[in-house]
Parts: structure tokens; sequence; C-alpha cells
């Protein structure tokens, strides 16, 4: 995946519109430790209420997350709910002037309870919603369209992308799904379809991408005249072909999914194999992943590689919870063989810096020659350790250790400095400079927390002042007593 890779590593801010069914996903956690007395079920006792953006309103925060500027067209009632929706989008940047409220309707809430039974993890017990399906109709689609065109023709220039997430609650009706494709068309805009599921997907004609999973894919499959049970690569052809699509994308679960692009063969892309804890959110994420992708110019093939690791990176966890850029950045250059071990080069150590921060791991940072591995070090670099969330190791190459050792050093080469240093369980990471110190590794990582023996005084450090003007610390960590390279050298020669 050299072309994905290059890709991510030159990624840039994009613009997308979401239009279609925004709604609010509302969490009731609780204990359900015992059964109602009134009826054989349980009861849950609440504890805390959650509330978050749904549906069309997830892959707008997915998109931001990935790194765009994300204006929503949608319909939602004039009711609380619309104002906690309307204000959760606004809080993370997203525009929502295109937002039209109908009193005729309510908002779309999706309210699941969720229970902790026998101190075991969270599982949702039962959901209620609170919605209307009923298809939008004159002043109200008359407002979503002008809305649409407001941002198509903004006079900076159209978006790059424009998502349409059809969860049949009323908007994508398909008059609207027409418009939009064709205003969308008409302006080169391409449109990337999550599709509802239909018994047809006629309404969806002319997008550029249509992404249904195995059984909206198989719901539509007499349509296109083929069995239902027919294999994902041919319906995905057909949809192709009958649809006029830039491409299919028909996503299998643990499968990973299958790819058909205009005129090329069939494509399966296998997914990594991962605990699945919750499958919630896993169909906008690959909506967003791959508009994402394509708006960076990425090609189909690696859109669907680089939407496949995010997908996989959103079911680890429980509920719905945007997957930001640098995760599945560091996700790909795992899956691809680039992070195998702990050696980095700083364009890789960067993203892993990244991903480690969005989980809310402090960096820690030290460096050293590590000639001669001995207790002494070992005793730093696990005190280090404890101090934050990851590890950084700046290594001297084997030139910088001879103009600041001696043309005798070092004792060991370089390959051997870092084999040492990624066996130990206290390194998260290492990487290597050439210059006299780590001063550019340290402005370029910019670690929370900086490192160095107490035989140093702060003031001493390099790398101090800069630590702390960007609010970290330095830390001296006291040395075991008669340990050192250099006595060890001195040591083995007298022998």
């Amino acid at each position: 995946m050299p072309d994905l890779l290059a890709h991510l590593a030159g990624w840039r801010p994009f613009r997308a519109v979401v239009v279609g069914d925004f709604m609010l996903d509302e969490l009731v956690f609780g204990a359900a430790e015992r059964l109602s007395p009134e009826a054989p079920v349980p009861v849950l006792s609440v504890e805390r209420t959650e509330r978050r953006p749904g549906g069309a309103a997830n892959v707008c925060l997915d998109l931001v997350a990935l790194g765009g500027s994300v204006a929503s067209i949608g319909v939602t009632g004039l009711d609380a709910g619309e104002a906690l929706l309307r204000e959760a989008l606004a809080a993370e940047g997203v525009a929502t002037d295109g937002l039209i409220a109908d009193p005729s309707r309510p908002t779309t809430i999706k309210r699941s309870l969720v229970g902790l039974a026998q101190h075991r993890h969270a599982q949702k017990m039962f959901r209620l919603d609170v919605e209307s399906a009923a298809p939008i109709t004159g002043d109200v689609v008359s407002r979503v369209l002008d809305a649409l065109d407001a941002v198509l023709d903004d006079p900076t220039g159209p978006p790059d992308v424009v998502c349409l997430e059809d969860y049949g609650k009323g908007v994508c009706t398909p008059g609207v799904c027409a418009e939009v494709i064709s205003r969308c068309r008409a302006r080169k805009v391409p449109v990337l379809v999550d599709p509802a599921r239909l018994h047809d997907f006629a309404q969806y004609a002319g997008a550029s991408c249509i992404t249904p999973n195995r059984t909206e894919a198989q719901a539509v499959a007499a349509s296109l005249g083929l069995a239902d049970d027919a294999d994902p690569a041919e319906i995905g052809r057909a949809l192709v072909e009958r649809l006029d699509l830039d491409a299919a994308v028909l996503t299998l679960d643990r499968a990973g999914a299958a790819l058909v692009e205009r005129g090329g063969e069939p494509c399966a892309i296998p997914t990594v194999a991962r605990e699945v804890y919750d499958v919630t959110g896993a169909g906008d994420m690959v909506l967003a992943a791959l508009a994402a992708a394509r708006a960076n110019g990425v090609t189909w093939l690696d859109a669907v590689r680089f939407s496949n690791a995010a997908a996989g990176l959103e079911v680890e966890a429980f509920g719905v919870a945007p997957v930001p850029f640098e995760r599945v950045h560091h996700a790909v250059l795992r899956e691809t063989g680039r992070l195998a071990g702990k050696r980095r080069t700083l364009d890789e150590l960067l993203v892993e810096v990244a991903a480690h921060r969005r989980e809310g791991r402090r960096i820690v940072f030290t460096n050293g020659c590590f000639d001669i591995v001995h207790a002494g070090h070992i005793a730093l670099l696990r005190e280090a350790a404890r101090l934050g969330g990851a590890l950084v190791v700046g290594v001297n190459s084997d030139d910088s250790v001879r103009r600041l050792k001696g043309s005798d050093r070092p004792v060991h080469a370089l390959d051997d400095r870092l084999e040492v240093l990624s066996e130990l369980q206290s390194v998260s990471s290492v990487v290597v400079f050439d210059g006299d110190t780590p001063i550019d590794l340290i402005r370029a990582i910019r670690p929370e927390i900086l490192v160095k023996g107490a035989d140093y005084a702060k003031e001493q450090v390099v790398g101090a002042e800069g630590v702390t003007e960007w609010g970290g610390r330095v830390e001296l960590i006291p040395l075991l007593d008669g340990r050192s390279t250099s006595a060890a050298i001195e040591r083995i020669r007298a022998t």
C-alpha cells in the first residue's frame, strides 16, 4: 500500500457535506441487578444519561475526526431534541445552517437502556425510538435543496464530497435523492451513499458510490435480476451497471469488503480480525472514511482499505465514538507491517505519538548511546516509563557516538543497540538521531515529560527549556551507584 501510505503522510483538510437522517442517540446507563416484581423483566436503576449525535449526525462527527470541515443538511423537529442535537454538532465545528426544523415531526431520538449486570461490561437491554418516517414534502423539501445549493455554490468553491446517509426516516425520498445527485453531478462533486434497507436502490442512480452491507445488498438482489444469495461481487457489478456508479463497496462484516469499480474486476479486501464489541456506527464510519479518502485523492481500492481500518477501530469500542485520523493512520501502518517491533523512523514515530495522545497517554522522552546496556540503564528506563503512557527512547547513531565518545566507540553497532532496547518492556518506541544532541527530535515530538539521569542539573538537559515552554516538565532520575558504560568498558579492557 505505498500509495495509501503516501496519501496518509500528506493528508490534507477537506470540505464535506452530509445530507440525510439526523438523529440523537440517548443512552441511559444503570445497574440491572434484579427483576421487577410486577413482571418478569429486568429493572434498570438509572445512574446517568448520555446524549450523542447519531445517524447522519454521527457521520458528520466521523468526518470532523478525519480532518474535515463539515456542513449538515437534514430535518429535525422543533423541540428539545433539536436544540440538543444542534448544540452538540456546533460544539464540534459542524455547520448547522442546513438543519431544517419541521414542527410537524419530532426530532428522531434513539433511546437505549444500557445495563451493567453482575459487574460485567455494559449491555444494551432495550431501545425506544421516537421518530417519524413520513416522507418530507413541499416547503421542507425546497428548504433542504436550497441549503444544498447554498453550500454547492459557496463563493470559496464547492465541497470536496457529499455524503448521503439514508436511514429511511423520510428525508431521503426518491425525489430528494435524485435532486441531490443531479445538482452535485452538475458541479462535479462526488456523492457517496449509505443506503437504507430497500428492495430497490434506483433512487441512488448517478451517485459516485454506494456502500450497502451484506443484508442490504441481498435485499435488492431481486430488483437486479439476481438470486437472493447472489455473490456480493455479482451484486456489486450489477449495481454499478444499473445505477451508473463509479464504484460499489459492499461491506461484509468480518470478511472485509467487496469493491467493484466501473470497468474493473471485483476485488475482495480483507480486514484484520478483531474482537468485535459493538458494531453500532460501523456503517457511518465506512461512509465517512471513504469520503475522506476520496477527498484526498485516494484510489477506490486504497480508500476501502482505509475505511476497513477505520471501521475495525470503531467496532472495538462500546457505543458510537468518532475515530480520529491519527488512530486510523496508525492502524494502517501496523497492518502494513511498518510498525512491527519498536524501531521507528521519525515520520512513523510522529504518527504513533499522535495516536497515543488521542488515547490520553503522555509521551515521555529520554535519550542516550546505550552502548552496553546495564542495570543503571534498566532502572532509569523503568522509572521513566512509570511517569507517562508511552516511553520514546532516542538513540545516537554510530557516527554520533564516535564524535561524542571517540573513535573506538561504539562497542556495539546501532542495530545491536536498537535490538536490545526493543526487547525491554518499559520501552514503547526507539528512534535514531544523528546529531550531537536530540534537540531536533525533542522539538518534533514535543514530549510532555523529558527524562535524564540525576547526574545532570535541569538547566543542563538538552531540550528542557522548550519542554517547559509548551507545558511539559523535566524529571531527573537517580542513578544506580557504580553502573556506567565507561566503567564497564574499563573493567573489560583491564582483564
